[in-house]
């Protein structure tokens, strides 16, 4: 075995390649399914464009169908990471945007998708040429990308806490508060039992999370916080929109310009998950890999669209189960995808999901933010910093911060292409990297 083989033998208890049994893969998947709420997406675009409860079902079951195809598209085929897709957040504005602009209803809708996809098609032909692969090479060094993966888990600390916790719905702040210090104990705890016990303990390692996640759940049913009725009320089977037949496909020029300026910054914020996976697992980002990512990134959108679902990309939170657990077999990652499938086509199974309390969620949530956060101080951990080291970091962690509690009154009272932008504070934060490590002097003698 060599040195690199070694080094990911001590982080990790399955490699990517690595063979797992389908029970394992089954329970394990799951585990990351419940870490990550796709659900968030497509419920906050159907609160903002105000679709109809069948409406509203129907776009988070296709959500779940698109997440679950792109994540087998880029686990198996493309990237061939241990990586999962979900519905991205930065094309939030532009969608309600296009949404209203192009005079709302299933007109508005059409315009949306049919921007999507052509956005994804250019971002496949991008993966196909090699153009985003040199991109990254040139302007992306383990300064930048260490920069880019630190911000990513910086920046969802914020989310984690005041949306998941203080902000949580179907609770009192105090209940939140006591739930999320509940579930983020019991996985240190699970961690803790694996560190003693070794080999006997590698069982709380593997299943950290889905057990934190079951004991927040208990004890939120105990507060009398966990609310099942919408699940008792969903149908076991349930079939989503069929293109041409529940929406169609509508090409505005405007959107489309709008979408592609979107798709841009979504793949400055991928990125960052993508680096974030190869420092987890130990394994430098090939320039086939990041081609090949490029392209099912753009297969996965494009699919989302089909499905009448918003762009999906991968899921920094994976990288922070990944470190918790120690497993990072691609199987695990197929098993994710199949997961999503099946609730997609089960309104229960989607409800059951949706149901688990913000605030569980945001226990395990906040400990795999900061998680993610340090790995991109590793990355860069070796460097030798001087003054532009320094303000190549610390002035994109600012922005982060800044961005991330920017007052809602004040973003909104901007113009729309800003908008757009600074809805995501990890695409703004690593442009600003990447421009600051390129024109600030080097200072080095």
């Amino acid at each position: 075995m060599n040195l690199k083989e070694d080094n990911n033998a001590q982080r990790l208890t399955v490699l990517p390649d690595e063979k797992v049994s389908f029970g394992q893969s089954t329970l394990l998947g799951l585990q990351h399914v419940l870490a990550m709420d796709i659900y968030v997406v497509p419920f906050l675009v159907a609160l903002l464009i105000g679709l109809s409860s069948d409406q509203s079902t129907a776009l988070i079951q296709s959500t779940f169908i698109a997440a679950g195809i792109a994540t087998i598209i880029q686990t198996s085929f493309c990237m061939k990471l241990p990586i999962a897709q979900g519905p991205s957040y930065v094309p939030l504005g532009a969608i309600v945007g296009i949404y209203a602009a192009s005079g709302s209803g299933s007109l508005g809708w059409s315009s949306v998708l049919g921007a999507s996809l052509i956005g994804a098609a250019l971002v496949i032909l991008l993966g196909f040429t090699g153009l985003f692969n040199k991109i990254v090479k040139i302007f992306i060094p383990p300064l930048v990308g260490g920069t880019i993966i630190f911000v990513v888990g910086l920046s969802l600390m914020p989310v984690a806490i005041n949306d998941n916790i203080y902000n949580g719905a179907g609770a009192t702040v105090n209940q939140n508060v006591f739930l999320a210090i509940i579930t983020a104990s019991v996985l240190i705890l699970c961690v803790m039992l694996s560190s003693l016990l070794q080999n006997k303990g590698r069982i709380f390692k593997i299943t950290s999370v889905i057990i934190a996640l079951a004991v927040g759940c208990l004890a939120a049913n105990a507060m009398g916080v966990l609310d099942l009725s919408a699940v008792s009320q969903a149908s076991w089977f349930s079939l989503p929109q069929i293109p041409f037949v529940d929406f169609g496909f509508s090409f505005n020029l405007s959107a489309i310009i709008t979408m592609i300026i979107i798709y841009i910054v979504l793949m400055a914020e991928t990125t960052g998950t993508w680096f974030a996976i190869s420092n987890v697992i130990d394994e430098p980002l090939t320039d086939n890999q990041i081609n090949k990512g490029v392209i099912g990134e753009g297969l996965g959108c494009f699919v989302a669209s089909l499905l009448g679902s918003t762009p999906v990309t991968g899921y920094s939170t994976n990288a922070g189960v990944i470190s918790i657990t120690g497993i990072a077999s691609r199987r695990v990652f197929v098993a994710v995808g199949f997961w999503f499938v099946l609730f997609g086509f089960s309104s229960k199974l989607a409800a059951l999901i949706a149901s688990i309390p913000s605030a569980v969620i945001g226990g395990v949530f906040i400990i795999i933010c900061g998680i993610i956060a340090i790995n991109g101080l590793q990355v860069i951990r070796n460097i030798s910093f001087g003054e532009k080291e320094m303000y190549v970091v610390a002035i994109p962690m600012i922005v982060t911060l800044a961005l991330t509690l920017i007052p809602d009154e004040f973003l909104y009272s901007l113009p729309s292409t800003m908008q757009y932008m600074f809805s995501s504070p990890i695409a703004v934060a690593s442009l600003l990297a990447i421009i600051l490590n390129k024109i600030l002097p080097s200072g080095k003698q």
